[in-house]
């Protein structure tokens, strides 16, 4: 396993981190702590999870395996994240004093820990200035309950505030910032990835594997069944079948990330997972497997290394265009927030 610096930090993180988004939902607690057990066995060290992620629940399986693991927390960085909502109430969700102290509280119990290595503002909030937010950031540093912060779906102004802000009122600066970016969603090169650039910020790309369609199970023009996250709904998210499936871009980079598994004796999803692992600014990719099988072979990207020619032709195939995120709908829902509150 490849070890990086997260971010503009001291610390050290493994170039795989695990997501838990799965735990407590398509991952029940038993597969969930052999999943645990087999990523640290395997090297990695990088353990990403969010408050909202199955209504606490996984931030509870993770602090239930901590707790039947001795001495492990000390190898281990653990990141969590707050601002989606948690209740129906107004000040139930957002970057607010109000709300982050309660969040970070409740996720410090969830998990049972003193302190949180990365704590990651899950979105930006439209309501809540923030200046707001970096200073309960900077005060949760100083007063020990976090070691660094970073930032989930901020767009490239908004980070660039962000990090300038911080100078500028001499609080400690962010370190990450996670968004989406696989071969099928690469608009944050537009901007994001620049500023991530200028400010040493490192990147966390979530759904590498593009909710798994660069993993090759899906196939033109056959709209999913059975046990898969698009099979269970179609019209599931950001990577809905009739969208994706509708584009001709999408199935040219599928049959090129074919073509360079096939060469290289690896899996789709580990080409897929090896080019998001070497672009510019990434530190870590997010993993978001819900069986060891999954798991196993996504870790065989570690292995990996694409050759020049194949990353020019994923480069060339997979051009950036105008796209649901960050720009479009899917991007925009995410920043945007309910004054009344809700789910």
């Amino acid at each position: 396993m490849e070890y990086r610096k997260l971010g503009n930090s001291g610390a050290v993180v493994s170039a795989y981190c695990l997501g838990t988004m799965t735990f407590g939902a398509e991952s029940d607690e038993a597969t969930s702590f052999r999943l645990l057990d087999d990523y640290v066995a395997a090297g990695g060290n990088f353990i990403d999870t969010a408050n909202v992620y199955s209504a606490g629940l996984s931030e509870e399986i993770v602090g239930r395996w901590l707790k039947s693991k001795s001495g492990v927390l000390r190898d281990l960085v653990i990141t969590t994240k707050g601002r989606f909502p948690m209740g129906d109430g107004p000040n139930h969700l957002g970057l607010s004093r109000k709300n982050l102290r309660e969040a970070l509280d409740a996720s410090l119990r969830r998990l049972g820990v003193e302190h949180i290595d990365l704590y990651q503002m899950h979105a930006f909030d439209t309501l809540t200035p923030l200046e707001e937010t970096l200073r309960f950031l900077d005060d949760s540093i100083r007063n020990g309950k976090i070691a660094y912060y970073g930032f989930s779906n901020f767009l490239g102004w908004q980070l660039t505030k962000a990090v300038w802000l911080a100078k500028a009122s001499g609080y400690q600066p962010p370190v990450t910032l996670q968004p989406q970016y696989n071969l099928l969603v690469r608009d944050i090169e537009h901007e994001i990835v620049p500023a991530a650039l200028d400010a040493d910020i490192g990147l966390l790309p979530w759904s590498p594997l593009g909710g798994g369609w660069l993993s090759g199970k899906y196939k033109r023009d056959q709209t999913p069944t059975g046990a898969t996250r698009l099979g269970e709904n179609p019209a599931r998210g950001m990577e809905a079948f009739d969208k994706r499936n509708a584009r001709s871009m999408t199935w040219e980079v599928i049959d090129a990330v074919e073509d360079i598994a096939k060469v290289n004796n690896a899996s789709l999803a580990q080409v897929a997972l090896a080019w998001v692992a070497a672009q510019p600014a990434v530190t870590s990719v997010i993993l978001g497997a819900r069986t060891t099988e999954q798991l196993k072979d996504n870790l065989g990207a570690a292995e990996l290394v694409l050759s020049n020619e194949d990353v020019a032709r994923l480069g060339g195939v997979s051009k950036p265009e105008m796209s649901d995120y960050p720009y479009g709908a899917g991007g925009i829902a995410q920043r945007n927030r309910n004054i009344a509150g809700g789910r």
